[in-house]
C-alpha cells in the first residue's frame, strides 16, 4: 500500500513539474481562450443586433445598426427623445464589470449624465428604450453589469424602458434558455411583439392587474414590479442628498410614493442618524491667522472631513478624492475645449485654455449654504478647521495625477483634437473653485506656491468669510470673492451662512481684498426675484474693495432639492443680465463692460486702468506672472508686482457687442438639441 501511494506522489510531482516546465505555454493557451471568449462575444453582440434589425425590417419598421464608438451621445442621444425611434442597447459586459472597449466612452458619458444636476433628471424624458446584455454568470459579482447600469442610468434620466431589461448568459449551465443564442432570440420574441403592439398604439401589452390567473405572465409582471422597485431605490442613490432623511423626501417627491405606517419607525431612524452625523461633521477647531499650523486640543478630536457615506456620494458623482478632505473633479469646460466646442468664460474673459484647467479644493468644507449650491449642501459645513489635515504636496501631486487620468479616458473620443489632447495633459492653470471654502485649509499658502512652482496660474475663489486669512494670503493669479448680495438681509437669506458676525466678515473680506495688489474680482451671481433691485448697494460694495474686474454672471439652476427654494423662475435671461450690468455700469465711473460669454449667461466690468489708448487688456501673460511671482519669493516678498504688470490684449472677438459673444471662432459652437436647461455651469 505504501509503494502505491509513493508511486502516485511521485507521478503527481512529476506532472506538476511538467505542467511548470511548460507554464508558458499554458499561460498562451490561456490567453488564447480568453481572447476567443473575448472574440466570439463581440461578434454575438454585433450579430445580434444585425439580426434583430433584420427581423424588425421584415415587420414593417425602419431600422438601423449604429457601433457605439461611432454614436457621440452628447450630439445624439437627446434627438431620440423627439423622435419616434425606439432605442435598443445591446451591450456586453467584460473583465472586472467594464464594458468593451467600443462603448466605454457612452457608458462613462451616461454615468456622468444621470449624476450632473445640469442635465436634470428629465434631460431623456421622452426617450423610448429597451437593453439586453450579454454577460457570463461564473464571473459572479460582475454578471452583466454593464446592461444593468446603462438600463439604470437611461432611468434616472427619465427615458421610459419599453421592455424589461434581457440578459443573456454564456454559461450555458444557467442559462435560463440554455445558451446565449437562445436567451437572445426568447428576449427578441418579446420585444418584437411589443414593438407590434406599440404600433397598435397600445401603451401596455398588460397592465399587470389581471384577474385570477387568466394572464399567462403573471410571474412577469411581478418580476417587472420588483425590477423597478430596485431601480427606483438604485437610481436615486446616485443623486446628491445630505442625509437619510433628505434622500427618502427626494424619493417621495419624484415619484409621489407614500410611507407606510410600518416604515416610520425606519425613516425616523434614519432621520436620527442623519442629524447626529451633521453634527458630528460640524465640529469645530482653529485656525491660525497666518494660514500655517493647524491648532488643535489633542490629536485624538482630529477626525476625517470625507465620512463613508459622503465618499461614497461623491465618488459616484465623478469626484476623485483625494486624502480626507480633497477633491477634482473634470469640468465640463474642460471636455468641451477638447472636442473644438468652445471654452469657458474664463477663456474669454482672461485667456485660459480651459482643455489645460484643473478644477480642485484642498477643503472640500464651506462655512455657507447658499441657495444656488451645486452640491445640495452635501459636503461638510464649517466656520473653523477641526479635521485630520494632508499635507500639500500629496493633495497636489494626487490632483494633477487623477487630472490627467480623467483626460486619457479622452483618447479615441469622437471629435477629441489630438493637438489639444497632448496639451490638455500638462496641467497649466488651477482653478480652486470646485466646492467647498479652500481657503479655509491651512497650508492654503504652500498649496498655491507648489502650484506656481509647477508654473500653474491659480485662480482661488472665497465666500468672504475669512478676512484674516485673505490679508494672509500669498500672491495669486486672480483673486475672487464671491458677492451674492449686497444687504445684510438679502446676503443671510441667499448665502445662509453659518458666522453669526457673518455680515462684518463679509464687508471685512471687501476690505482686506482691496489692499491686494494683485489682480482681483468680484463674483455677482444674480437670482432673480433674489438680489437683482439692489444696484445702489452693489456699487457702494464695489467701492469698498475696489476690485479690477467684476463678473456678473445669472444663477445656474441646480435642480429641485429640499435644502434650497431655488426654481428656474430664477434663472435670468441673458438679456436680464445684459440691462442689469448696463444698470449697475451707470453707477460706476471708473468701470466698463469690457467682455461677454453668452454661452455662459456671463459678463465682465472692467477697470478703466485695462483700458489702453481705447483698448481692452483683460487677458493675462501667464509667462509674465511666472516670471514675477518668481522674483518675489526669491526676494523673500521684497520684489512687488501689481496686476498691470502681467496683462495681454483682448482679442475682438470676446468683447462685448461683438457679433461672437464671446464665442472663441477657431472652435465650432454646439447647439444642444432639446436643452430644456441652463446646463452652462459655473
Amino acid at each position: 500500500m505504501s509503494g502505491l501511494v509513493d508511486g502516485a506522489w511521485s507521478y503527481t510531482e512529476g506532472w506538476l513539474w511538467m505542467v511548470w516546465q511548460s507554464r508558458l505555454y499554458v499561460y498562451t493557451a490561456a490567453a488564447v481562450l480568453l481572447g476567443l471568449w473575448l472574440t466570439v462575444n463581440m461578434t454575438l453582440k454585433k450579430g445580434f443586433a444585425r439580426e434583430l434589425a433584420d427581423d424588425a425590417r421584415a415587420a414593417g419598421f425602419h431600422s438601423e445598426v449604429f457601433d457605439m464608438k461611432d454614436y457621440d451621445p452628447d450630439d445624439r442621444l437627446s434627438d431620440e427623445c423627439t423622435s419616434k425611434m425606439i432605442c435598443v442597447f445591446l451591450v456586453a459586459t467584460y473583465t472586472d464589470g467594464k464594458p468593451t472597449e467600443n462603448a466605454e466612452w457612452f457608458c462613462k458619458w451616461l454615468e456622468e449624465a444621470s449624476t450632473d444636476f445640469r442635465y436634470g433628471k428629465t434631460y431623456l424624458k421622452g426617450m423610448r428604450y429597451a437593453v439586453f446584455g450579454l454577460g457570463n454568470s461564473e464571473y459572479v459579482g460582475h454578471y452583466n453589469t454593464v446592461g444593468k447600469n446603462v438600463d439604470k442610468w437611461l432611468w434616472a434620466l427619465s427615458a421610459s424602458r419599453v421592455l424589461s431589461r434581457g440578459e443573456g448568459d454564456c454559461n450555458v449551465v444557467k442559462s435560463r434558455n440554455g445558451s446565449v443564442q437562445a436567451d437572445f432570440q426568447a428576449w427578441k420574441a418579446k420585444f418584437l411583439t411589443r414593438l407590434q403592439a406599440l404600433a397598435r398604439g397600445e401603451k401596455k401589452a398588460c397592465s399587470g392587474k389581471c384577474k385570477k390567473s387568466s394572464c399567462k405572465n403573471k410571474k412577469e409582471h411581478q418580476q417587472e414590479a420588483v425590477d423597478e422597485h430596485q431601480e427606483k431605490h438604485s437610481s436615486e442613490e446616485l443623486f446628491e442628498s445630505s442625509s437619510d432623511s433628505e434622500s427618502a423626501g427626494e424619493e417621495e417627491k419624484a415619484h409621489g410614493s407614500v410611507i407606510d405606517m410600518e416604515d416610520l419607525g425606519n425613516v425616523m431612524n434614519h432621520m436620527k442618524k442623519a442629524k447626529k452625523q451633521s453634527e458630528e461633521e460640524s465640529q469645530r477647531g482653529k485656525l491660525s491667522k497666518l494660514n500655517g499650523v493647524m491648532k488643535t486640543e489633542g490629536e485624538e478630536e482630529a477626525r476625517e472631513m470625507i465620512t463613508p457615506a459622503l465618499r461614497e456620494a461623491l465618488t459616484k458623482q465623478g469626484y476623485k478624492l483625494i486624502g480626507s478632505h480633497s477633491g477634482v473633479k473634470l469640468c465640463r469646460w474642460t471636455k468641451s475645449m477638447l472636442r473644438g466646442r468652445g471654452g469657458c468664460y474664463k477663456h474669454t474673459f482672461y485667456g485660459i485654455e480651459s482643455h489645460r484647467c484643473m478644477e480642485t479644493t484642498p477643503s472640500l468644507a464651506c462655512a455657507n449654504k447658499c441657495v444656488f449650491c451645486w452640491r445640495h449642501h452635501t459636503n461638510p459645513v464649517g466656520t473653523e478647521w477641526r479635521w485630520k489635515m494632508d499635507p500639500a504636496e500629496k493633495i497636489l501631486q494626487e490632483a494633477v495625477e487623477n487630472h490627467q487620468n480623467m483626460i486619457r479616458q479622452f483618447r479615441g473620443v469622437p471629435g477629441v483634437r489630438p493637438e489639444r489632447f497632448e496639451e490638455g495633459l500638462t496641467v497649466k492653470h488651477c482653478a480652486l473653485s470646485l466646492v467647498g471654502e479652500p481657503i479655509m485649509y491651512p497650508e492654503i499658502n504652500a498649496f498655491l506656491r507648489l502650484l506656481h512652482q509647477r508654473h500653474i496660474s491659480s485662480f482661488l475663489v472665497t465666500n468672504a468669510q475669512f478676512p484674516e486669512e485673505i490679508r494672509s494670503l500669498v500672491p495669486v493669479t486672480q483673486l475672487y470673492v464671491s458677492v451674492d448680495a449686497s444687504t445684510k438681509d438679502s446676503l443671510k437669506k441667499i448665502d445662509r451662512p453659518l458666522f453669526k458676525d457673518f455680515w462684518q466678515r463679509f464687508l471685512d473680506s471687501l476690505r482686506a481684498l482691496g489692499e491686494k495688489q494683485q489682480r482681483t474680482v468680484y463674483r455677482l451671481t444674480l437670482v432673480k426675484a433674489w438680489n437683482v433691485d439692489e444696484l445702489k448697494a452693489y456699487s457702494e460694495l464695489i467701492a469698498l474693495g475696489q476690485p479690477d474686474f467684476i463678473e456678473v454672471k445669472g444663477v445656474t439652476y441646480c435642480g429641485e432639492s429640499s435644502a434650497s427654494s431655488l426654481t428656474m423662475a430664477n434663472v435670468p435671461w441673458h438679456e436680464e443680465v445684459i440691462h442689469f450690468v448696463q444698470q449697475l455700469e451707470n453707477l460706476l465711473p471708473d468701470y466698463e463692460i469690457a467682455c461677454e460669454h453668452e454661452h455662459s449667461n456671463c459678463l465682465l466690468l472692467a477697470h478703466h486702468k485695462f483700458k489702453v489708448e481705447g483698448e481692452w487688456w483683460t487677458w493675462i501673460d501667464y509667462e509674465r506672472f511666472q516670471e514675477l511671482i518668481q522674483r518675489y519669493e526669491d526676494s523673500g516678498g521684497a520684489e512687488t508686482f501689481s496686476a498691470l504688470d502681467y496683462v495681454a490684449k483682448t482679442p475682438s472677438w470676446a468683447l462685448f457687442g461683438g457679433r461672437e459673444r464671446g464665442f472663441d471662432p477657431s472652435d465650432t459652437r454646439f447647439q444642444r438639441k432639446n436643452k430644456t436647461k441652463d446646463i452652462s455651469g459655473c
